[in-house]
């Protein structure tokens, strides 16, 4: 309050210090969060790539330089959230909060910003494209936490919630299925998608490009099995990775 009252020279000029102050303040504690750190990820991303053009204003945009001058976006979230899902074949499996981007994370960021901008057919806010980006890939989804003993003292599964011997059938019976139609080496891998490549390859004695290929051909694997499979995913997840070598 002082610094503002002595660089002005009336209550308007005051007035107007004194909520720009307020306003920088607030965009700076918005920078320190995880949506704001995800937002100056991506944002610096497309200002080095031509394809993108950032539209000035009280609120950043992003546009494609291929849409007209003036286009805006001014449709449902969630018609983005639907595009970004029909973005296929990218996945996330390293997020890492400070450091350089992993190469694959670019990609797929990138991928699914294209494609959202695409059906957006104008400018999206910034906001609203981390917004998207969450729920695309499950970023900054809250801990989950579950409680480890049933009240007469049982252990409860950390996967599912529930208690030993009252897994879900179907999801035991569609994981059954998915199972039997893996070979030796994907069950091998199952348990290490989320790893780097390169520690991977060492398991699989195999290049850690081919060991990367591999990887990337299983995940599409799943991913269709579980989407066709009828039955919640998170539950015949689970009871896949109860077939591996490593817990859930």
């Amino acid at each position: 309050l002082l610094t503002c009252f002595l660089k002005t020279v009336d209550d308007a000029s005051l007035e107007r210090m004194f909520f720009t102050s307020i306003r920088n303040f607030l965009i700076d504690e918005a920078k320190r969060t995880e949506r704001g750190k995800l937002r100056r990820r991506f944002a610096a991303r497309l200002g080095a790539d031509s394809r993108f053009r950032a539209v000035a204003g009280t609120s950043p945009r992003w546009a494609l330089t291929s849409h007209p001058p003036g286009a805006v976006w001014q449709g449902d979230l969630d018609e983005l959230v639907k595009a970004a899902w029909e973005v296929r074949g990218v996945w996330i499996t390293a997020w890492n909060h400070s450091g350089p981007t992993p190469r694959e994370t670019v990609r797929a960021l990138m991928a699914v910003l294209t494609g959202v901008l695409e059906a957006a057919g104008g400018a999206v806010r910034e906001e609203e494209l981390a917004k998207v980006l969450e729920a695309r890939f499950e970023l900054l989804s809250p801990a989950e936490y579950t409680t480890l003993y049933a009240d007469d003292g049982e252990l409860i599964d950390s996967a599912t919630g529930q208690e030993h011997g009252t897994v879900p059938v179907e999801a035991e019976t569609v994981a059954g299925e998915i199972w039997a139609d893996m070979s030796p080496q994907e069950r091998k891998l199952l348990s290490f998608l989320e790893d780097d490549p390169a520690e991977v390859s060492v398991l699989l004695g195999l290049g850690r490009r081919q060991t990367s290929a591999i990887m990337d051909a299983l995940r599409q694997k799943l991913m269709l099995a579980l989407t066709a499979a009828g039955s919640d995913p998170r539950e015949v997840a689970a009871a896949l990775l109860r077939r591996s070598s490593e817990p859930p």
